[in-house]
């Protein structure tokens, strides 16, 4: 029936790509939003397979390794202006001549996703924010096993697939798919209801893909209406661990006045605290002076 079917909204990505990380505020509204009734899926894509042989002539980005840094973060900035979304460019080395590629964050994401598809998403959210936030050198092995491992994934397991060669198969069926559909630009999207499909190209807001939903689906998927309290706002935060000032403001309609009024209160009331990310900020909650994990296993003071 015409009620069971569930919207996919599938991203053609890369770990490493700006307005991936920009996207990021559409695609936690959608979740929020549609609830139950949409899926949100990624594909990998392998933007860069090597820094040194790879030239973005609109924003001089590629040839030689350490150089390109300097012009990723200088494009990271810039598109952190559109998007929204905080960056740190001090530090920003993403690229040597040792780790030239993007494609170990790829298949990473791929080694993760043969485990679990929800822990492999929260996965690829700590590599965006690896990258985007903390400067660091995500394609190194060492780094997305710590990034793993806080994402409460099985190391052993995620060890074996990223390095036996079997999460590098599962990412060339990804690269096909994206071959299939003629994507070459992240993110793209992909929007599937039943036996229709659309595919949008770049960057999208959150009005264009629900007016597409719309009319794919007739109007027969309606939107959850979420109320603007505080209560739902500390709910969003507390299921995604963190989040950006624009991913609130996003997801809830929130104008200025009314996004700084909410985290104000909360922050006034100690449960929630603004922490400092490159030229913006996070929400975190905050938890009792001792709390334990159950995704990590882990415990915390």
């Amino acid at each position: 029936m015409e009620q069971e079917k569930i919207i996919e909204v599938i991203e053609f990505t890369d770990p490493i790509c700006t307005w991936c990380w920009g996207s990021e505020p559409l695609l936690r509204k959608l979740e929020t939003v549609y609830g139950d009734k949409l899926k949100v899926k990624f594909v990998m894509g392998g933007l860069v397979e090597d820094i040194r042989e790879f030239y973005d002539s609109f924003n001089n980005i590629g040839g030689n390794a350490e150089k390109s840094n300097e012009q990723i973060a200088k494009h990271y900035l810039e598109a952190s202006e559109k998007h929204g979304m905080p960056v740190n460019i001090e530090a920003f080395n993403l690229f040597s001549n040792e780790y030239p590629s993007s494609y170990p964050q790829n298949i990473a994401y791929k080694a993760a996703q043969m485990e679990n598809e929800e822990l492999a998403n929260k996965f690829l959210r700590k590599i965006r924010e690896a990258t985007d936030i903390h400067s660091r050198q995500t394609s190194r092995t060492e780094v997305l096993i710590e990034l793993a491992n806080e994402s409460g994934l099985d190391i052993s397991k995620f060890i074996e697939r990223f390095t036996d060669g079997s999460a590098e198969e599962e990412f060339k069926k990804d690269l096909n798919i994206a071959s299939q559909y003629s994507v070459r630009g992240f993110p793209s999207f992909l929007i599937k209801y039943g036996d229709k499909k659309l595919l949008l190209r770049g960057y999208q807001t959150f009005d264009a893909v629900k007016s597409v939903i719309k009319n794919m689906t007739n109007d027969a998927v309606k939107m959850n209406h979420i109320d603007k309290t505080e209560n739902n706002v500390l709910k969003f935060i507390e299921k995604y661990e963190n989040s950006a000032l624009v991913e609130i403001k996003t997801t809830f309609d929130f104008s200025d006045i009314e996004l700084n009024q909410v985290i104000d209160n909360l922050i006034y009331k100690k449960l929630i605290k603004k922490v400092q990310a490159g030229n913006g900020f996070f929400i975190e909650l905050i938890r009792e002076p001792m709390y334990c994990d159950s995704s990590t296993g882990q415990c915390n003071i």
